[in-house]
């Protein structure tokens, strides 16, 4: 009888400790759980940028606890305390996020400037001319201008795969291309240069007999105002067929 009666109290003891354990456990979770909440709106309101990531941290944070306290002995009280404790730290960040300012809108990006080709030196205007040759495709355009040219300032590979060849004349608005300017490279980017496609680039404008004979020869000619077109990207390339490029008038 005596026995029992010890084992009883020993029973009840082990009981009364369990239960206080218990209660010191649910105190610390809600220590941790504040703790993690007020570390989370902290963090989130100094990366206002990323937000997301602060959010995901404390709750990967949160289910790491929970995890411990699912190893711990009594698995279902901890089990319970874990829910509940995740669904408190989501309603945390929840709060938090809606405190944080609306991020603002991306600032509008610059408009970019429109090339100033008659402001360059003859040297560099042709190199500008095969860089927008090599920006539509023409992979191997390259500055070939020189003493002894005949005429060919740039030489390359259409995407289609003729050879084109360009002129590249920088002049005023005051000094046109003549007829003579147009004769002497008709008569060398066939016979001498194989053009497929000829091309004469100015930064002024064309006389009126040089278009004609551009016409009767098939060499494309573009002016300032075209090639500011073709450079924006607001007209295809004029070795394509059917571009909308149109000589300058004189």
């Amino acid at each position: 009888m005596g026995i029992r009666t010890r084992r009883g109290a020993r029973k009840g003891r082990r009981a009364v400790f369990d239960v206080r354990r218990t209660a010191f456990g649910f105190a610390l979770l809600a220590v941790l759980v504040c703790g993690v909440g007020l570390a989370v709106r902290m963090a989130l309101e100094s990366a206002g940028r990323h937000p997301v990531v602060a959010a995901l941290s404390a709750a990967g944070l949160v289910l790491a606890v929970a995890v411990l306290l699912r190893e711990r002995r009594s698995r279902r009280a901890a089990g319970r305390a874990a829910e509940a404790a995740v669904e408190t730290a989501y309603e945390v960040v929840e709060a938090a996020l809606e405190e944080l300012p609306a991020p603002d809108g991306l600032p509008d990006p610059e408009p970019s400037r429109p090339v100033d080709y008659a402001a360059m030196d003859p040297y560099d205007f042709e190199e500008a001319v095969a860089g927008l040759c090599r920006s539509d495709g023409c992979a191997d355009a390259e500055v070939v201008g020189g003493a002894g040219d005949l005429g060919a300032d740039v030489v390359a590979t259409t995407p289609d795969g003729h050879r084109l060849i360009v002129q590249c004349k920088r002049y005023t608005s005051d000094n046109k291309v003549g007829s003579q300017d147009l004769q002497r490279f008709g008569g060398t980017c066939y016979a001498v240069h194989g053009a497929e496609v000829a091309l004469v680039v100015t930064t002024g404008e064309f006389t009126e007999p040089a278009l004609e004979y551009a016409e009767q020869c098939g060499i494309l000619c573009v002016g300032l105002d075209e090639l500011t077109a073709w450079s924006e990207g607001s007209v295809p390339p004029p070795w394509y067929a059917g571009a909308d490029v149109r000589p300058a008038e004189g």
